[in-house]
């Protein structure tokens, strides 16, 4: 008798394994008691992603009542149980951020370009580009990295990355790339200069205003350590495409990346003409205006949707008077684009709930999660400074996975790690440069971020897959970062 042909194993589906991961949150709420903080003075709150409500006192945490209990399997009038997750974590939030905000960022984005990438002018302006530019292709991963990191750097650059995996994915397909190194150069780049900046808004300079130390303080060791980790990510970038390209099937992402680049070669025209210069003006002068919003408007995700929704309806009206297809052709790959993304549009809600379930990120508000914010700051105090210094590191690392948002982050642990700083005779300048590794590193491999989860789905790659392969990178960057905690210590960085 012969056996059946076993299947070969494989991961779970990413909605399978935060499935589980809801389960475990679940636990902690009836196992571990919920606590909460009070909030001293106010912080300056913006009007885009940074909010802040106020600083946290480390010395109020007090238990919740006895009649505080962990969340039910299933809760009525709108209360969070645990069947309730899905739903509660997409519509938790609002327009400036997860959940609903960036679903509805993917969503509307996902559409857009939908249209754009029906006429067919980005695939045939970009086999033109490769004609004319055969010699000098080696220059596009080193200038993306760079500029992307620099980006994450300067104005916290994340969410946005979305958008560019979906406008660089046809022109690495085309080179001869994958999927996964259009991430590497544009997401990924993006937070190791958020993790590494020395003037972001958005996690530096909230924590260092927490913190009670100036401003945009520090800045040449953190420019030193921007420049060494975006090198080390160029480097790692160059040489993971250079082996994609001398054995496309060694990809991760092969299969799906066959059908994307058979999509393409369904959609290229005979020739490029004027009509996808045309296009592609305006397109690229669209691209211009984000940045110019991003940069001198703060423009954030309501704006950015709304702008590129804009670029897809006149593309839309530019190809369908120059008869490139009509008007329902449009509304079809509209629905195309949108339909393409709604998984990675799910998990980003569906991943909320962790939080949810927990508790939410209040600190004024009983949850386990402050409890387990408390404890782990408690710990803390007998090590030594070294020892103490880096496990801030670990600790950041670990509650990035719970609170993705930097400036939420920053609020919730800096009040707690920065006194805690002064006892162990650390610099407070180390217990920021402990919360920006810490926050950004990981957001590179976490399945709660929900931009690495858009870019992930934007691309076609299963967040299973790309743990697959991330895994490596995500620990030399976390020894580099180790590496950075104990020089800073060594030096006693002010």
């Amino acid at each position: 008798m012969t056996e059946p042909n076993k299947q070969p194993a494989s991961m779970p589906d990413a909605f399978v394994i935060l499935f589980f991961v809801m389960i475990l949150a679940a636990l902690a709420s009836h196992l571990v008691p919920a606590g909460s903080f009070a909030l001293t003075e106010t912080v300056a709150e913006s009007a885009g992603a940074a909010k802040t409500k106020g600083k946290l006192d480390p010395a109020s945490f007090q238990f919740a009542n006895e009649d505080h209990t962990g969340v039910p399997l299933f809760a009525e009038g709108g209360g969070i149980g645990f069947f309730n997750y899905a739903f509660e974590g997409m519509v938790s939030g609002n327009k400036w951020g997860s959940a609903v905000g960036v679903v509805a960022f993917i969503l509307l984005t996902g559409g857009a370009f939908g249209i754009i990438m029906k006429t067919g002018a980005i695939h045939n302006g970009i086999l033109a580009l490769i004609d004319k530019t055969k010699n000098s292709e080696f220059l596009f991963i080193p200038l993306l990295f760079g500029l992307f990191s620099l980006g994450g750097a300067v104005f916290g650059m994340g969410e946005e990355a979305i958008a560019f995996c979906i406008i660089l994915l046809p022109l690495m397909l085309a080179l001869g790339y994958d999927a996964i190194t259009t991430v590497l150069v544009t997401y990924v780049a993006t937070q190791i200069g958020f993790a590494t900046s020395w003037m972001n808004p958005f996690n530096v300079s909230i924590a260092q205003g927490i913190a009670n130390i100036p401003l945009l303080s520090g800045q040449d060791f953190r420019i030193a350590m921007w420049l060494v980790f975006t090198l080390f990510g160029m480097i790692y970038t160059l040489r993971y495409a250079a082996k994609i390209k001398a054995s496309p099937q060694s990809s991760l992402s092969y299969n799906t990346d066959q059908r994307l680049r058979q999509q393409q070669s369904a959609t290229v025209r005979n020739e490029y003409n004027a009509l996808d210069s045309v296009i592609l003006t305006v397109f690229f002068l669209g691209l211009f205006w984000i940045i110019w919003g991003v940069t001198q408007r703060e423009y954030y995700i309501p704006e950015i949707a709304s702008q590129f929704f804009t670029i897809g309806v006149v593309i839309a009206a530019i190809a369908v008077i120059g008869k490139r297809f009509t008007v329902n052709d449009a509304a079809e790959g509209f629905k195309q684009g949108a339909a393409e993304l709604l998984p990675a549009a799910l998990i980003v809600g569906m991943a909320k709930g962790i939080v949810l379930i927990l508790g939410g990120d209040n600190p004024e508000s009983p949850s386990v999660l402050n409890t387990l914010l408390f404890y782990s700051g408690q710990a803390l105090g007998d090590l030594p400074a070294w020892l103490s210094a880096w496990l801030m590191l670990v600790m950041q690392s670990i509650f990035n996975f719970f609170v993705a948002s930097g400036s939420g982050q920053a609020a919730l642990t800096m009040p707690l790690i920065a006194p805690l700083s002064d006892m162990l005779g650390l610099s407070r300048q180390i217990a920021v440069l402990a919360f920006q590794l810490g926050d950004g590193l990981t957001n590179c491999i976490i399945p709660t971020s929900a931009a690495l989860i858009g870019c992930l789905g934007v691309v076609r790659v299963d967040w299973t897959v790309w743990l697959k392969f991330v895994w490596k990178l995500q620990l030399c960057l976390f020894a580099l970062a180790s590496a950075f905690m104990l020089l800073a210590v060594a030096i006693n960085y002010q």
